[in-house]
């Protein structure tokens, strides 16, 4: 898997960082999209072994989607894995939250994952490489306090699911990937109700998944180019397991759970 070119979005933090690291130590080429310039070039400075193509993009604008990969390909000439990992959370009851925040999960989260996923394709089929969406496990279940962020992944997960159907024959892998919690700024920068950045986790982030192993959870997985991989046990597996016996449960499990967060906006 040396020398080939991984695009990946949502790289400055989180996931998206670690996947770049992972990738970087594995020989890769890397493209790195992210809104934060400034922290893709620090990156881009860190990983000195391979070659880094930082590129300034906002997923939700097809241009930038489009200009990210006509910059991949310009630099490296082809294109053997995207990774769709940018995303932002919300915090808010349905009953408060402004529609825009939900118009802005989407437009991220699902819209996203479609403009990457589109222009990039044709490179990818080349190569016969990936596509991969990082979902969570509310892209299997809905979450309480989070609609726009479960609709978006599921909606991610159903895009997904029927590319890979359409593209049976290509020698096209689609990956969709479900972290259970991990530890990244995903809930520092989720939305309240209002559209502002709720600023503090209300969850114990070092009691969670590093980013890191989830990372090399996921490299192996494309390595290995599984369909499906929901990637932690106790907030991955086996909950989604058992809500597909018992629904009624996990409902009731998932609302205590949410709701005994601090400043909750479940009543």
């Amino acid at each position: 898997m040396q020398k080939k070119v991984v695009v990946i979005t949502g790289a400055s933090s989180g996931i998206g960082k670690a996947l770049a690291e992972k990738f970087a130590e594995k020989g890769f080429n890397l493209v790195l999209a992210a809104r934060r310039i400034d922290r893709l070039e620090t990156l881009r400075e860190q990983l000195s072994n391979v070659e880094v193509l930082p590129v300034k993009t906002d997923v939700t604008s097809p241009e930038d989607c489009k200009n990210l990969i006509d910059q991949a390909v310009a630099k490296f000439g082809k294109i053997d894995i995207l990774i769709n990992n940018a995303g932002i959370s919300m915090r808010a009851i349905f009953e408060d939250v402004e529609l825009d925040v939900l118009h802005r999960l989407m437009n991220v989260n699902y819209w996203g994952t479609v403009y990457c996923t589109k222009y990039a394709l044709p490179h990818i089929l080349k190569q016969k490489g990936s596509v991969v969406g990082v979902i969570s496990t509310g892209g299997y279940i809905g979450l309480p306090g989070r609609t726009g962020y479960s609709a978006s992944k599921f909606a991610v997960r159903g895009f997904l699911d029927t590319v890979r159907i359409e593209y049976l024959r290509s020698g096209l892998h689609v990956l969709v990937a479900a972290p259970g919690f991990t530890a990244s700024e995903i809930r520092k920068t989720a939305l309240v109700s209002d559209g502002r950045q709720q600023g503090e986790t209300p969850r114990n982030e070092a009691r969670m998944m590093s980013a890191e192993r989830c990372a090399s959870i996921m490299y192996r997985a494309i390595k290995n180019r599984r369909r499906k991989m929901i990637i932690s046990l106790w907030d991955g597996k086996v909950i989604v397991l058992i809500a597909k016996l018992w629904a009624w449960i996990v409902d009731q499990i998932i609302y205590q759970v949410f709701k005994n967060e601090p400043d909750s906006p479940l009543k």
